[in-house]
């Protein structure tokens, strides 16, 4: 991964940056505060990498950096059964290929997903449930929900290597 030396997120969240700087230790990780083009809360798959790709984009062209990372948070209804997941999605672009990447899922206990369901924020319903402001900006529902051992860094980290494999690995395959 050579001549990468400024990458730009997409979102002025601490976490998200967190999990670029992860993925690009060596590289100087700026935010830019932009839309992601889809509600607050992305209800599908579809909606959730809208949102990376629009982050990615728009960093993009709003900065000079060699990349562009997008980052988007949000919830599925499983395909199978019953219930929500929550889901994580990446993009990364150089401004002439555009590449996805996804985290880890992780299905909302029953009690989450009820009110998910009636269209009630992720993030709001965790912070009541864990009596805390801001949890998306911090532990997020996937910290919470398995006790710290997989922290939302962790989890958007691997959403970031995912979309980032050919930066990461050029040439190698």
């Amino acid at each position: 991964m050579s001549g990468l030396e400024t990458i730009v997120v997409g979102s002025t969240n601490p976490v998200k940056a967190a999990a670029t700087r992860r993925i690009f230790p060596h590289a100087v990780v700026q935010t830019a505060g932009v839309a992601s083009g889809v509600p607050a809360q992305p209800r599908s798959v579809s909606e959730t990498i809208a949102g990376a790709r629009t982050r990615a984009s728009a960093a993009y062209a709003a900065g000079s950096a060699e990349l562009a990372v997008g980052i988007e948070g949000g919830v599925a209804p499983l395909p199978v059964g019953t219930g929500w997941q929550l889901i994580m999605w990446a993009a990364v672009t150089d401004g002439d290929r555009m590449q996805l990447g996804m985290g880890p899922g992780l299905t909302l206990p029953a009690a989450i997903a009820a009110p998910v369901a009636d269209g009630i924020e992720l993030g709001l319903v965790m912070d009541t449930l864990a009596d805390a402001t801001d949890t998306a900006q911090g532990a997020g529902a996937v910290g919470l929900l398995t006790d710290g051992r997989l922290t939302r860094t962790d989890a958007l980290a691997a959403a970031v290597a995912t979309a980032a494999a050919p930066w990461l690995a050029p040439g190698q395959f």
